[in-house]
């Protein structure tokens, strides 16, 4: 990987836009479930609006985003720009797999809502939306502080 080491800026670069634009879904996709699950009746005008909006945001957003942060970290750990030897590199490993985890929890329930099959209330999903919050601590404290 010795070739792309002049790139390494730029591969972080987009690996934080990426992180961002992620983080941006992860943060969201849970708030428009709570509105579809208090809101919309299986069916009507604004259930078919929330589909729309659900689907296009992990989609067009969610998805390609996630792939992008993790192919440029992947590149980036390549590169030697995660230490395992210390703690602070599991842990930010280990948020990412948990967020990656919750993006494929919050893909399965968007599945169900298309289906009309969605059986959470908006309590679940607000619980549901602190759960990025929490690991992008977890991750941002353990790469810029690395206090273990």
């Amino acid at each position: 990987m010795g070739w792309l080491l002049p790139y390494y800026d730029w591969i972080k670069a987009l690996h934080v836009m990426a992180v961002i634009a992620w983080m941006a879904g992860l943060f969201y996709l849970p708030r428009l479930f709570v509105y579809h699950a208090e809101q919309a009746k299986v069916g009507s005008d604004v259930d078919k609006t929330f589909r729309v909006m659900e689907q296009k945001l992990l989609r067009l957003i969610m998805n390609p985003s996630m792939i992008v942060a993790w192919v440029c970290g992947g590149l980036m750990v390549g590169m030697g720009g995660l230490d395992f030897g210390a703690v602070w590199g599991w842990a930010k490993l280990g948020a990412v797999m948990a967020m990656t985890a919750a993006h494929m929890w919050m893909a399965g329930r968007r599945r169900e809502f298309a289906e009309g099959r969605n059986t959470r209330s908006g309590r679940t999903y607000r619980m549901a939306n602190e759960v990025p919050t929490v690991l992008m601590v977890i991750a941002v404290i353990a790469v810029i502080v690395k206090p273990f």
